[in-house]
């Protein structure tokens, strides 16, 4: 589910579940967990890159593994959404520098992973969505991440509407830093590597603790209150609704269908199977 290579200094994470557009799980989020932790206390990792295998970076959260959380009680949901909560406050704190290469499809959770990351690159076909309202659900454990991002008056927008980003409007909305051609992607990459590599290593973990500090506290309380919002969701009629809805491919119940000569085009979806 997750390989990781380390190479002069260079730590990469990819996510490896091509098959689902690397749409992550309880296991995949836990494999994340054990090597942030793991490699934030080795030396010889400088600089953190988390990519995705294949066609996407990743589809956000697996559709099938969240519909089952309803045969879950309340407390094994809220640990699951809590589990995710957690690692991506740990990519946050991270204490070296980190980047996301970006391809393809970045969906809901996705851009959670961006967000948490100190800096983001996407290839010029690359297309995000903050898709949780299509399914009934919110953005909430990565709120924290993203709201920092694009600020609350886009989020507002983009939360709300759950329409595709563009990679260009990607970066309008400091999603991402840089937008590169494909074929440029790991050119782009090795050239912030190699600048961070410059640099003092404590230098960049107490100026990184300095950001940290002068932005949104991620205290128990917040972790807390936004995985229990998500359990809620994905759970209640409307959570389930939306998710089996997109899983057979309909509308869900609540949809409202506009006539057809006022209807906008529909926008296609990367991902068919795992998005969220």
């Amino acid at each position: 589910m997750l390989t990781v290579a380390i190479e002069q200094g260079i730590a990469r994470l990819t996510l490896n579940r091509p098959q689902v557009g690397n749409a992550f799980n309880a296991e995949l989020i836990a494999e994340l967990q054990q090597q942030f932790e793991r490699l934030a206390d080795d030396d010889s990792v400088r600089v953190l890159v988390l990519a995705g295998e294949g066609k996407h970076f990743c589809a956000g959260a697996d559709l099938n593994w969240m519909k089952q959380q309803k045969d879950g009680s309340q407390q094994e949901n809220q640990a699951d959404a809590l589990a995710l909560a957690q690692m991506l406050k740990a990519l946050y704190e991270f204490p070296k520098p980190t980047i996301a290469m970006v391809q393809g499809a970045a969906f809901g959770g996705a851009l959670g992973l961006i967000c948490a990351c100190d800096m983001a690159v996407a290839s010029s076909d690359a297309r995000f969505c903050l898709s949780e309202v299509k399914l009934g659900l919110s953005p909430a454990t990565i709120s924290p991440y993203v709201l920092a991002a694009m600020g609350p008056r886009q989020a507002r927008r983009y939360w709300l509407t759950a329409e595709l980003i563009s990679a260009q409007q990607a970066q309008q909305l400091q999603l991402v830093h840089e937008v590169v051609a494909k074929d440029d992607l790991n050119d782009q990459v090795q050239q912030w590597c190699q600048a961070l590599l410059a640099n003092g290593p404590q230098a960049m973990a107490a100026t990184k603790h300095l950001i940290q500090q002068q932005g949104s506290e991620l205290n128990d309380a917040l972790l807390y209150s936004t995985s229990d919002l998500i359990a809620r969701l994905r759970v209640g009629d409307e959570g389930q609704e939306g998710l089996t809805a997109f899983l057979q491919k309909r509308s869900p119940s609540w949809q409202v269908t506009p006539d057809k000569e006022s209807a906008p085009a529909e926008q296609p979806t990367p991902v068919e199977e795992h998005k969220a």
